[in-house]
């Protein structure tokens, strides 16, 4: 079965992995902004990759190639998408799904792949059923990356959500990659509480992290003399839009809604929280 894929995005990530796709004889279309008005036909699936705070615009733009039996795959960080998509085009047609990669757009639009690390995970939800589901495994099978479908899709977008919320919310914070913060007195051990909130609070979301991803987890975000940030803080130095509500304040709010202390987490939704309100006081240009 011939799959007809729609790749929201040709940036990083959706520039990377529908490109891996197409190499790997996959039927790909990319949706860009200069062609979004175009669509006219159902695919059979779409891969959603844009950032939060493009997911409204992204919504529309994609709803005249979701027909009755799409699936659609978003590769967005965190969890409040699923949501908004399962709203806008039914929970059945939305599947789970995340990428871990560093890429980025270079000069002349070439699509530069930053370390080894090109993983891209998806699988059916809690009652879902989808046709599309086994061949696209099949196509991630034959790509030049680490493609899999998975049994416990939910819990894996959880475990990163806690890695890169506790990423982000530190790096944020601190303006700093992860060895300078590690390298001061307190770093090492505020990173551990950082942590440790964002997983208590999967836990209390029922998506407890597993103690392999705790231990690489931790490993990641106590690294001596690595230089590793999130894009949420490369977001900010540039003066940018950021994911902050989406990642960071979306995470608080479960906390507070579940009774969990995150005092952290709180201070750093706070900082970045700031850094937007500043942003829209500033004059335009």
């Amino acid at each position: 079965m011939s799959l007809r894929i729609l790749v929201l995005g040709a940036g990083g990530v959706g520039g990377y992995f529908g490109g891996r796709l197409v190499q790997a004889g996959g039927d790909v279309t990319f949706l860009v902004r200069a062609r979004r008005e175009e669509l006219s036909a159902p695919s059979d699936l779409v891969l959603l990759c844009c950032k939060a705070y493009d997911l409204d615009s992204a919504i529309e733009s994609i709803a005249p190639a979701v027909g009755p039996a799409t699936a659609i795959v978003p590769m967005l960080n965190g969890m409040r998408h699923l949501d908004r998509l399962d709203e806008r085009f039914s929970a059945g047609r939305v599947l789970g799904g995340l990428c871990a990669i560093a890429a980025t757009i270079g000069d002349g639009g070439r699509i530069e792949h930053l370390n080894k690390m090109h993983r891209l995970a998806f699988g059916l939800r809690e009652g879902q059923t989808s046709a599309h589901a086994a061949p696209f495994a099949e196509l991630l099978g034959r790509a030049n990356f680490d493609g899999t479908q998975s049994d416990v899709i939910l819990l894996e977008m959880w475990e990163k959500f806690v890695l890169l919320a506790s990423l982000a919310g530190m790096t944020c914070l601190m303006r700093a990659p992860v060895g300078a913060i590690v390298a001061t007195q307190d770093g090492e051990a505020l990173m551990g509480e950082m942590i440790g909130e964002c997983s208590a609070v999967a836990t209390a979301s029922g998506y407890s992290p597993r103690a392999p991803f705790l231990a690489r987890g931790r490993a990641v975000l106590t690294e001596r003399n690595s230089t590793f940030t999130a894009s949420m803080l490369r977001d900010i130095e540039r003066g940018g839009p950021t994911e902050g509500d989406h990642i960071l304040g979306d995470l608080l709010r479960r906390a507070r809604a579940l009774g969990v202390p995150a005092p952290l987490l709180r201070t750093a939704v706070c900082h970045v929280e700031a850094y937007a309100a500043r942003r829209a006081m500033e004059p335009a240009g």
